[in-house]
């Protein structure tokens, strides 16, 4: 019986809504804009687009994994570039043109700069999940 209604109440993803969920996460804000949320897009893609720029300048790290890395160091450095492939196309432009991955720990502000980056990756992680939603109409 319990199954029966809950198989009812279950409602499919609309495929417009994994568009929206693609594009939130390649374009930090896009996904809300294309749904005419003009605030939350704003907002939360421009907070994303400033943390990740701000990161780059105040000397951030930006992680990957490279060839070098064995064992638990290659582990070590999987969360953090996750975390920063969150950012979408700002972390693969970064990639694509190698910058942001040099290290610049004789900067003062070096580890406030791997913050920002990591933040801002998370950040669209939210963001892309809030946009998936809404055009999902799980949320307003």
């Amino acid at each position: 019986m319990v199954a029966k209604q809950i198989e009812r109440e279950r409602v499919s993803t609309p495929g417009k809504a994994w568009g929206i969920g693609v594009a939130a996460w390649a374009v930090p804000g896009l996904g809300h804009l294309l749904q005419k949320k003009w605030g939350r897009g704003l907002l939360l893609g421009g907070a994303v687009w400033v943390m990740f720029v701000l990161g780059l300048i105040l000397g951030g790290h930006l992680f990957r994994l490279s060839g070098t890395d064995q064992g638990l160091s290659a582990l070590l450095q999987l969360l953090p570039m996750s975390a920063n492939f969150g950012a979408g196309l700002l972390y693969i432009v970064c990639w694509l043109t190698n910058s942001g991955f040099a290290e610049n720990a004789q900067r003062v502000t070096y580890e406030y700069g791997n913050t920002f980056l990591l933040v801002a990756g998370l950040l669209n992680y939210l963001a892309m999940l809030d946009a998936f939603d809404i055009a999902a109409r799980r949320k307003q």
